[in-house]
């Protein structure tokens, strides 16, 4: 292949990456249509189709994969090597890309990448937010970060925070109309808002404990979301019951404006884990990162 075509390989391997022109375009600062006359020089230098285009979405043919799994992992390790030998002694450089869900981003990744940007400015961030399960691997990710019980056996998890509890929450003006559930059982009576699991499109049935036993309960309610600030506000309203991270409700139950219910059956999380494929797998950034992270986890009650 001639050298001249370095930079269009590199341009097809964050579009097969992104699986889209128009964010490749963004993340290598240059026109959709840049990319789209990158790729088609490509293609005819190679004389394959690398993808299959329609009005919304681009897909990799199988020339297109066979290329990606071939050259992607020697070119991202090429340019990786060469930003290293640029740096001055002592400094990092690279890129880290994390999947992270909506919840976890004030609590463990704003703290943590602050303090990460402040030590190493030079290597680029890009933080996903987004609360499906994310295959780190196909999708290009560095690393993720999830509640223990999601992360696949086979990932190395290292640990972010403590354990913390999932709370039955509502406001007084609710529990004043309606009454206060006693037993798991008596959250089928009340308006519950939940939202639907990404993966299968089932609403989410709240998960309570006490002791060895175990609830799953199959509440409903007048509103289905996934946004955790709408529920919020909603409760506070007074128009139903939330199942919700405690850590986001603290000041809100400090100050009487929600109440908590079913306490003793509040269930206990492990907390939050940054999780990746294997320590051999584990680039020069995310290994900063995870230093930077368990460091302020060890000064972080």
């Amino acid at each position: 292949m001639k050298t001249t075509l370095l930079p269009q390989l590199q341009t097809f391997l964050v579009a097969a990456r992104t699986r889209s022109f128009s964010a490749a375009a963004r993340e290598l600062g240059v026109s959709p249509a840049a990319v789209s006359q990158s790729v088609r020089q490509l293609e005819e230098q190679l004389r394959v189709v690398l993808f299959t285009r329609t009005t919304r979405r681009v897909a990799l043919t199988d020339a297109g994969r066979r290329l990606l799994d071939g050259a992607g992992p020697g070119l991202g390790q090429a340019l990786a090597s060469m930003q290293e030998v640029s740096a001055q002694p002592g400094e990092a450089v690279g890129r880290l890309k994390l999947t992270v869900p909506e919840i976890a981003v004030p609590y463990v990744v704003t703290p943590v990448l602050g303090a990460f940007r402040a030590r190493h400015p030079r290597v680029e961030a890009e933080v996903v937010v987004e609360n499906r399960l994310v295959d780190v691997i196909a999708e290009g990710y560095d690393a993720g970060v999830r509640l223990h019980e999601a992360i696949e056996r086979d990932m190395v998890q290292v640990r972010l925070t403590e354990a913390f509890r999932f709370v039955v929450v509502g406001a007084p003006s609710y529990l004043e109309r309606h009454g206060t559930p006693r037993r798991p059982e008596d959250l089928l009576r009340h308006d519950c808002f939940t939202f639907r699991i990404p993966s299968s499109g089932a609403l989410f049935a709240w998960e309570l404990e006490r002791g060895r036993r175990n609830w799953r309960v199959p509440v409903r309610g007048s509103v289905v979301t996934n946004d955790r600030r709408l529920t919020q506000a909603l409760v506070e309203q007074g128009l139903g019951l939330a199942y919700a991270f405690g850590p986001a409700v603290k000041e809100e139950l400090r100050t009487g404006r929600l109440v908590r219910v079913l306490e003793e059956y509040a269930p206990t999380v492990p907390g939050f884990f940054l999780y990746f494929p294997s320590r051999a797998q584990r680039s020069g950034p995310l290994r900063l990162f995870i230093d930077v992270a368990k460091e302020l986890a060890t000064r972080t009650p």
